[in-house]
């Protein structure tokens, strides 16, 4: 059995406060990763032409006003 299916089998067995306590940690966990993997794409340049490419979008009149 691998650790995942270890894992599954376990959520399998908890309780529905246990698994809503989990999900809500997931959660949270998931969009701290990502927000990580964000400022660290931005650190390192990596969404700049799409920046680039929004701005010219922009300048060339195009785009939706929020």
């Amino acid at each position: 059995m691998t650790h995942v299916q270890r894992l599954q089998h376990e959520i399998r067995s908890l309780t529905p406060a246990e698994y809503t306590a989990l999900r809500a940690w997931l959660e949270a966990y998931d969009a701290k990763q990502w927000d990580l993997q964000f400022a660290d794409d931005v650190a390192t340049g990596k969404l700049d032409a799409l920046a680039d490419e929004a701005v010219e979008e922009v300048r060339r009149g195009g785009g939706t006003e929020l």
